[in-house]
Order: C-alpha cells, then sequence, then structure tokens
C-alpha cells in the first residue's frame, strides 16, 4: 500500500485525517516537531489497526523536512497524499501597521518554504506511481485578509497561489492539488468544522478530484 504523509500531525484534525486515511489502507506518515507527540498518536492509532509511524521535523528547517519525508518513504512505501497542515506560530498574528519585513520571513518561511519543499521531495514518486494528492488546509486569511493577523494573511495567500500553479501544472499528470479553507476554529461538535467531519471531507476531496478550492463552510457564515 502507499503511504498519507501528514505534514502537521496533532490530536485534533490530524489525528481525525489519519484516522480516515488509515482505514481506507493507506499507511500514514507523521509529521510534526515533537517525536514524543508523534509516537503517542501513532500508538493511539495502532490500537485501531492503523501503521503509523512518527518523523520528527520542523516545516521551517528544510533539511529536517526532507529527511523525514526521505525516512518515511523507505519505512512506509511510496508516498501517494501529502496534507500540509502545520498550525501557524502565533507571533505570525500581528496587527499590519505592527508588521515589519522581518516578520514575514517567519511566515513565509512557514507557509511557502515548508510546502515548496515538500512537493519537491514528494513529486517524483508521484510521478513514478502515475497519481497523487497535495492537500493544502488553510484558515478563513488565506482568501480573506485580516488586518490583525497580517502574518498568516500574507503567508496563506502566497500558499494558496503556490498551490493554484500546482494543480493548474500537475492535473495532466493525475496528481490532483487541492486546497480546504476552514473559516475560524476547528470545533468539536459543529456540523460543518467537527474534526471527523472536516476529515470526510478531505477523504472526499482526495476521493472525488474535482476543483481547486473547497471551504468547510461558507467565509461570512
Amino acid at each position: 500500500m502507499t503511504t498519507f504523509a501528514l505534514i502537521g500531525a496533532g490530536p485534533g484534525l490530524g489525528a481525525a485525517v489519519a484516522r480516515r486515511f488509515g482505514r481506507h489502507g493507506f499507511d500514514i506518515a507523521l509529521i510534526s516537531r515533537s517525536q514524543q507527540h508523534l509516537d503517542a498518536l501513532a500508538a493511539q492509532l495502532g490500537e485501531d489497526g492503523i501503521t503509523a509511524r512518527g518523523f520528527a521535523a520542523d516545516v521551517l528547517a528544510p533539511d529536517a523536512l526532507n529527511a523525514a519525508l526521505d525516512a518515511a518513504t523507505s519505512t512506509l512505501g511510496p508516498i501517494e497524499v501529502v496534507q500540509y497542515s502545520p498550525v501557524p506560530h502565533k507571533d505570525f498574528m500581528k496587527p499590519v501597521l505592527d508588521t515589519s519585513a522581518a516578520d514575514l520571513q517567519g511566515p513565509l518561511a512557514f507557509s511557502v518554504g515548508g510546502p515548496v519543499t515538500a512537493v519537491r521531495n514528494v513529486l517524483p514518486g508521484m510521478r513514478e506511481l502515475g497519481r497523487g494528492t497535495l492537500l493544502f488546509v488553510n484558515g478563513g486569511s488565506a482568501v480573506q485578509p485580516h488586518t490583525q493577523r497580517a502574518g498568516t494573511s500574507i503567508a496563506f495567500a502566497a500558499e494558496s497561489a503556490y498551490a493554484r500553479l500546482l494543480h493548474d501544472q500537475l492535473a495532466p499528470d493525475n496528481i490532483h492539488v487541492a486546497q480546504l479553507i476552514i473559516p475560524g476554529a476547528i470545533t468539536p461538535g459543529d456540523a460543518r468544522k467537527d474534526p471527523d467531519t472536516l476529515a470526510g471531507l478531505l477523504w472526499d476531496i482526495h476521493r472525488e478530484r474535482t476543483g481547486f478550492r473547497h471551504f468547510a463552510e461558507p467565509l461570512d457564515a
């Protein structure tokens, strides 16, 4: 079987998506900064009969991210699906008039440098498989900038542009690129933004392979 690589593995949405893809037969590569947390999540998934392994890396460190993805491929098998959804740092969310050029370096490295590193790593393998899916998960500021969250607004917009370019370029190679916009907070029990509901939506986006941008709920909801 092939591998689903989750970049930004956590106990909420990440765990729900890992379970959803794992139940459909994917082996799961969990990637985030803490090996301890990754091992705990992998053990929980294992109790559900899902093969999962953790590979620690910070998306701000390209060499570490490449090493994690290489290790995932060597350990679990070729990566068919990647989800890029790490949680942005709080200091990326300064008001626009308090944001300097230096303040944008971190958000852009996080939301553009990380995805570019990941895509360039997995793309040869997807082309060899003859198929693949790249899933980008962003907040509402990716399409509706927020004056109090300048760093993520600017960086998410750049990430969106990169993902859209990939969508157009890679479609002939049977590699589907899509973005899910989640306005506001992920909320357990919410009809649209519960982690399990969002996991189902991401699975459907992967399976149906139609369109680029999808919304968990309307931006004005």
